[in-house]
């Protein structure tokens, strides 16, 4: 991630967080704020962070021998020893809730419009999309990798300054509360929900859980901000009706205001569809394969509509996208296979539109071959989503299917409950195993397609297959 550029002094930061100057001097200015002590750079405020397996304060003295100019610490954090002379060390209640109060101060500083996406599937693609289209109209900051979440969305603010006229974020959450929070840090002028899905069930506990989960979205926007929904979404739709906030909806329902008509499936070349909103109609051409993408590219022109972006600038933004690492990235190899690398996140509603989608990539007589990884987060549906998982591929008409993970028995039981071949069945102990065995199944013109949660790091498998074929 690049370096923010925020600016402060240790006395911009003691009113606005609460703070108490423990150490040094008020006029003490800071070139940047890091979490991370391993790259914090000279003259930078290093921010010490308290999670489930890291503690930050531990790193302290660390970081200012590389140079810190200072630290955020909390209150009751004692220093092992004394500290450098020259630094500033400012105590603050909770280090986490402090960075994201500022970064709120930040964001308000500049009148770049906001975007916040959240949503179970289609998350990422949206906003790089939705970045296609807004860096035609002028510079516009989005988050990178997995910067969606209580750490990266904030450290992701501070790269905001006045060159940029938009600003376009992804949400992430795993427990109730997260969407809330990243909402009050953001401040949104717009806030959209891709979809509800069965995604981290284990700690929202339902489908239903889930919903309520996205909408705090909704619930937290300011009363000047535009909602925007996947109106084909029937729970998400529910989930919102609650609340007084009337939105702008995507899909293909002719209920949607944006919505796709005239959609063509042209296999793994993409999709065409006729884009129509207020009464117009325009063409649009997708690069990148699977029906999902249609949803995005809608959800990323409401968005950039709803910002009063021309229809031309939609329409070119969404056909200069290409697709991205991870995400159904249809790779193909020297000897006329295809890889479709979906390695970068599962869950079993995501799972399900993959699978869906292969079948229109895939030509007739093209042997399939499915690598499927374990889906994590899932609760008390474990082991049912993993069943689940094996009769899909089962149902698509796969040829081989290679299971990896301690549910992998789950897979391989749904997969032969559905009339798949016990022989045509594997299960390996590790990626470098995987990879192998692909390789040795593998025969010019096949389709090899890889997906699981992103800890179980399929991507490994992936650029092996790259690599070797």
């Amino acid at each position: 991630m690049a370096k923010n550029r925020i600016i402060l002094s240790a006395e911009d930061l003691l009113l606005p967080l609460q703070g108490e100057l423990l150490k040094g001097s008020q006029a003490r200015s800071f070139s940047g704020i890091s979490t991370d002590s391993r790259t914090i750079g000279e003259g930078e405020l290093f921010w010490a962070l308290k999670g489930e397996t890291f503690d930050g304060h531990t790193f302290v003295k660390e970081a200012i021998r590389k140079g810190a100019a200072g630290a955020v610490v909390n209150m009751d954090w004692t220093p092992d020893g004394p500290l450098n002379t020259r630094v500033s060390l400012i105590g603050v209640r909770d280090t986490l809730k402090a960075l994201g109060d500022l970064a709120r101060r930040w964001r308000r500083r500049f009148e770049a419009r906001v975007a916040a996406i959240t949503g179970s599937g289609g998350k990422t693609t949206t906003k790089e999309m939705t970045y296609a289209i807004l860096s035609l109209e002028g510079l516009t900051l989005k988050n990178e990798g997995n910067f969606n979440n209580l750490i990266g969305l904030p450290l992701s603010l501070f790269l905001l300054d006045k060159t940029h006229r938009y600003a376009v974020l992804e949400m992430g959450m795993n427990r109730p509360g997260e969407i809330g929070r990243l909402t009050e840090i953001a401040d949104p002028d717009i806030g959209l929900i891709t979809n509800v899905g069965r995604a981290h069930l284990e700690g929202v506990g339902s489908i239903e859980g889930v919903a309520k989960a996205k909408v705090e979205l909704l619930e937290r926007m300011a009363p000047r901000s535009l909602a925007i929904l996947n109106g084909d979404d029937r729970i998400l739709m529910q989930a919102a009706a609650a609340i007084r906030k009337k939105p702008v909806t995507f899909g293909q329902g002719l209920r949607n205001p944006v919505r796709a008509e005239k959609i063509q499936n042209l296999g793994r070349e993409g999709f065409s569809f006729d884009l129509c909103w207020e009464g117009k109609s325009i063409p649009v051409r997708l690069k990148v394969p699977g029906f999902h993408n249609v949803y995005n590219a809608l959800a990323a022109a409401a968005i950039a509509l709803s910002m009063d972006v021309s229809t031309d600038r939609v329409q070119e933004g969404l056909s200069r996208f290409e697709g991205i690492k991870g995400r159904f990235k249809v790779v193909p190899l020297p000897d006329g296979s295809i890889l479709i690398d979906d390695t970068y996140n599962s869950n079993p509603s995501s799972l399900r539109l993959a699978l869906e989608s292969i079948k229109a990539i895939a030509p007739q007589g093209r042997r399939i071959i499915v690598g499927l990884g374990e889906m994590l987060e899932l609760g008390e549906e474990t082991e049912a989503s993993h069943v689940e998982a094996g009769e899909l591929v089962a149902e698509t008409g796969a040829d081989w299917l290679v299971t990896l993970g301690d549910h992998a028995p789950e897979m391989i039981q749904g997969a032969l409950g559905k009339g798949f071949r016990l022989e045509r069945v594997i299960r390996v102990k590790d990626h470098e195993e995987m990879g192998a065995k692909i390789l040795e199944l593998m025969k010019p013109g096949d389709l090899v397609f890889l997906k699981a949660s992103r800890r179980i790091g399929l991507d490994r498998v992936a650029d092996r297959l790259k690599e070797k074929v």
